[in-house]
């Protein structure tokens, strides 16, 4: 188990928490006491300010009122300078008086008695004068790096406005209080968080000690020691979680023996049965697969657990591992390919509780390739054979009721409805008695009658017979070997071959058409190859063509008589000789069905 870095530890945990904690406390507590405190101060200067203004209003309201007409009065802005210049204090920068004309006539500051007799371009003094309301805002001075309360106030006599006051008042003095206080606040926030974390820290050690040694058996029990007992520091819930621990302990050590020799009795089972067994959890994935299931799959036992089901068994298209928990019926798992047949059959059986909970599936598969390839050659041999009698019995049953609702007595159609029953019948017999030579073909009882037989003389009667009797003009091209080839053949059986091979070869040709006769001499045999022009064979079923009842096209082969049997039968005679039968073909170019048969010239040369 891999160590726990420091910033996870829980030691550090419990130390950030009790410092955000406090932390978080005091920022609240700070926003709030200084938001008041700030209100506070403010509010009281202000109030300060404005206690004095009204008396100076007074002052100056009565020397604007006062008769000046005498030589001896002395002018107003001197009057109103001096009565300024008593109202100076520290925290008021300046004050100035305005009368109802917006022009300045006195001024607090001594070193801007220059603005004295100009017009002043304040706005918030000429809203005052022409609406008589008190007026004030915290603006920053760029001259004094602070911020400054501005406040205007009106004069007023008998209801009219006759002039305005504007103070500058330097409020930055109760920020730089508070600042004092804002400082003093994070000195005592710091050290209030220091002595936290010296409490958390041994908070933490105190919690995580015996969390550390459970920590420490469960990664001994992880590793299968269960001798090891935690330690009990106290009564608290932490001591009680220990001692729980421990009977935890105590009963896992029995479980796991009693599990141990369950586990020893099912891999024995596993290992030693016929037929695959495959388990899942309850998300379908793999947790056991024994050797049988594996050599079935193809699979790596290692490699496939923790692996989807319906991918193991290649049914995610069709199946949901929910699908599969409902499947009643077993499951056909075909894994064929064209060089080999391989099916299996899956049984599944849901792992399930009393409750009803679904805690996995088990899948057995039993391999019935065997079975499955006999049922479907039964199946496809009674479909087939039942097929190609009933197309013939129908049609001659068709017939033969038009011949007996009178059509026998028309000298056009009764012959000729006659004679398609005659075909018919024939047809029939000729595919019972295929079907009869195949049978005895399947009973290993089949056996020929061997001569020596001049092999090219042999073909080319056959050529020459067909040739002579072929309906539809097709040209024969014969490429055979001059000299004589002596091989040891049953003729009856061998003629049959090539009878089939050269009517299929005739029934697929076109008008105009060749079929090429070709026969090469080899070291141990001899080749003979049959190639028409006709339709030609698709690449996927070229391996069927030697199969029972395959047609390449069925409807114009059974227009033409065949009964899908010819190069079965072919191909069981060729064996019984010890040859071999193969075809090769090209959509739309033609068809080529090569045979062999033994063949040796020392022997020939014995014989002759």
């Amino acid at each position: 188990m891999r160590k726990v870095s420091f910033f996870r530890s829980i030691h550090i945990k419990f130390v950030l928490i009790y410092v955000l904690l406090i932390l978080i406390a005091m920022q609240i507590i700070g926003v709030y006491f200084v938001g008041k405190l700030e209100d506070r101060l403010v509010e009281n200067f202000q109030n300060g300010i404005k206690g004095r203004i009204p008396l100076l209003e007074y002052n100056i309201k009565e020397e604007m009122n006062k008769d000046r007409t005498g030589e001896d009065v002395p002018p107003l802005e001197d009057e109103i300078r001096n009565i300024l210049f008593d109202f100076t204090a520290t925290d008021i920068a300046e004050v100035q008086v305005i009368n109802n004309r917006s022009v300045i006539i006195g001024s607090s500051d001594p070193d801007n008695q220059g603005i004295v007799g100009q017009k002043i371009q304040n706005m918030m003094v000429k809203r005052t004068i022409s609406s008589g309301e008190d007026l004030d805002k915290i603006q920053f001075d760029k001259k004094s790096e602070g911020r400054i309360w501005v406040v205007t106030s009106p004069i007023t006599t008998n209801g009219e406005v006759v002039g305005a006051i504007l103070l500058v008042a330097k409020i930055e003095t109760v920020f730089e209080q508070l600042n004092e206080i804002n400082n003093i606040f994070i000195t005592g926030t710091l050290i209030a968080m220091f002595i936290t974390a010296l409490l958390g820290i041994l908070l933490a050690r105190m919690i995580t000690r015996p969390i550390a040694d459970m920590k420490k058996q469960a990664t001994a029990m992880a590793k299968g020691n269960f001798s090891r007992k935690v330690r009990v520091y106290g009564n608290d819930e932490i001591g009680l979680l220990a001692q729980s621990f421990n009977h935890l302990t105590k009963g896992l050590q029995e479980a796991q023996a009693t599990t141990e020799g369950e586990r020893r009795k099912l891999s024995s089972v596993l290992s030693f049965m016929t037929d695959g067994v495959i388990a899942t959890d309850r998300k379908g994935r793999v947790i056991l697969i024994n050797e049988r299931a594996a050599e079935m799959l193809d699979v790596s036992r290692e490699t496939v657990l923790s692996q989807p089901i319906t991918e193991l068994l290649e049914l995610e298209e069709d199946y949901s591992f929910d699908d599969l928990l409902a499947e009643q019926e077993s499951i056909v798992l075909d894994y064929s390919t064209k060089e080999s047949q391989f099916i299996l059959r899956a049984n599944m059986s849901v792992i399930q509780r009393e409750t009803g909970f679904v805690n996995g599936l088990i899948v057995v598969l039993h391999d019935v390739t065997e079975q499955e390839k006999l049922d479907r050659e039964r199946r496809e041999f009674v479909s087939n054979v039942s097929h190609e009698l009933r197309t013939p019995l129908t049609t001659m049953r068709s017939y033969l009721e038009a011949l007996s609702d009178g059509a026998i007595k028309d000298d056009e159609l009764g012959p000729r409805f006659l004679d398609v029953t005659r075909n018919e019948t024939e047809r029939m017999i000729r595919l019972v008695n295929d079907l009869l030579d195949l049978s005895r073909m399947d009973s290993r009882n089949f056996t020929i009658n061997p001569g020596w037989v001049n092999f090219i003389s042999f073909l080319n009667q056959i050529i020459d017979r067909f040739e002579m009797t072929k309906e539809k003009y097709v040209y024969f091209k014969r490429l055979l070997p001059k000299e004589s080839v002596y091989v040891e053949i049953d003729e009856d059986k061998l003629t049959q071959v090539i009878d089939n091979i050269i009517s299929n070869a005739l029934k697929y040709s076109p008008e105009g058409g060749t079929i090429t006769f070709r026969v090469k001499l080899l070291d141990d045999h001899i080749e003979v190859s049959i190639s028409d022009q006709g339709i030609g064979i698709p690449k996927d079923n070229l391996n069927k063509v030697f199969e029972r009842f395959y047609r390449v096209d069925r409807a114009r082969t059974r227009q033409l008589g065949g009964t899908g049997l010819g190069l079965a039968i072919a191909k069981e005679i060729i064996g019984v000789h010890g040859g071999d039968i193969w075809a090769k073909s090209q959509e739309g170019k033609g068809t080529t069905i090569i045979f062999t048969l033994p063949y040796d010239p020392v022997q020939e040369d014995d014989w002759l």
